[in-house]
């Protein structure tokens, strides 16, 4: 089984605990932060022949329509495919941002704690800005959200509670990390996106660590009514941030019927694989932490996310 980054039984859940933690990251932040505006090269041209993302981390990869496509197909789905995660990283974060601004609304604005998550939320803004530069870079659309899911993002932000906010906010960053850490260390792949790889695997480290220990310290204080919730609404997230990753119009700017690509994609085992291999460690942990359960549960067997946790999961087997 796939270990998490931070036992939560070690975890320090004091105040004290909670303004060191505030502060480590605040002196990190102060050394390593990026202006991806200026720090990356956006007039720099794309290199043809170059993938966007690893072949073999396409949603149609190992499928008879994969084997259809051409090798310029292949390069354009993955340019659009990145896209895509780009744009579901921009509505996440947009999110994410509105709910660290809840979070710190009550809290003593001296405190380190409360001061790195306004450090946080300047973090958030940069990506999305930078997420969409890339986006545009790329010559793609913004694939906005489908209807459904823009709405119940709305409904998850306005009704989250503290662990909500961070076990969310938790898995969605980090299984981003895990395609983008493979991302950033492909030497074959566009050099843009090994960039932007690495300027948000740096940053999104410490939003990782805060969110790893806030959900774990919010938890302690819910009452069984409360962790019921919780844990219907995490699986929610978790269902429809992996499961909608890849927009079905990303099918058709490679000529492809988008409904049945999708469908093609949904039934892909070996994308269904990689999706619970970039989620295997977030889901680790919050299994460990008790966050996994009652009727969000199937929300998690649904999107195959627990196949990492697994016996016989083999991680070679995704790429």
């Amino acid at each position: 089984m796939a270990t998490s980054a931070l036992d939560p039984r070690t975890i320090d859940l004091s105040e004290t605990a909670s303004e060191r933690t505030g502060e480590r990251l605040l002196r990190s932040s102060a050394t390593t932060t990026y202006d991806p505006v200026v720090d990356i090269d956006w007039d720099a041209p794309l290199e043809p022949g170059r993938f966007f993302s690893p072949p073999h981390r396409l949603s149609l990869y190992g499928t008879d329509l994969w084997e259809q496509l051409t090798e310029e197909q292949r390069i354009e789905l993955s340019r659009h495919e990145v896209a895509s995660i780009a744009s579901v990283g921009i509505w996440f974060e947009t999110i994410l941002m509105q709910m660290l601004v809840r979070h710190a609304y009550d809290k003593d604005p001296t405190s380190a704690h409360v001061q790195y998550a306004y450090t946080e939320i300047g973090d958030e803004c940069r990506h999305s800005t930078m997420f969409g530069k890339m986006i545009d870079r790329f010559c793609a659309p913004y694939y906005r959200p489908r209807p459904l899911t823009h709405a119940l993002g709305r409904f998850f932000k306005t009704v989250s509670n503290g662990p909500m906010t961070f076990a969310g906010a938790l898995f969605v960053e980090e299984m981003l990390d895990q395609l983008q850490r493979e991302a950033r260390d492909d030497e074959s792949l566009q050099p843009l996106v090994r960039m932007v790889s690495h300027v948000h695997v740096v940053e999104e480290a410490r939003h990782m660590r805060y969110a790893r220990e806030e959900a774990a310290r919010e938890w302690v204080g819910l009452g069984w009514v409360s962790r019921q919730w919780t844990k219907f609404m995490v699986g929610g997230v978790a269902l429809f941030a992996s499961s909608q990753l890849i927009h079905p119009q990303v099918y058709a700017a490679v000529g492809l019927d988008p409904k049945q690509a999708a469908r093609v994609a949904a039934a892909n085992p070996h994308w269904r694989r990689s999706r619970a291999w970039a989620a295997r460690r977030v889901t680790a942990t919050l299994q460990e932490y008790g966050m996994i359960g009652g009727p969000g549960k199937r929300f998690w067997k649904r999107a195959g996310l627990l196949d990492a946790l697994q016996p016989g999961f083999d991680e070679a087997a995704t790429r």
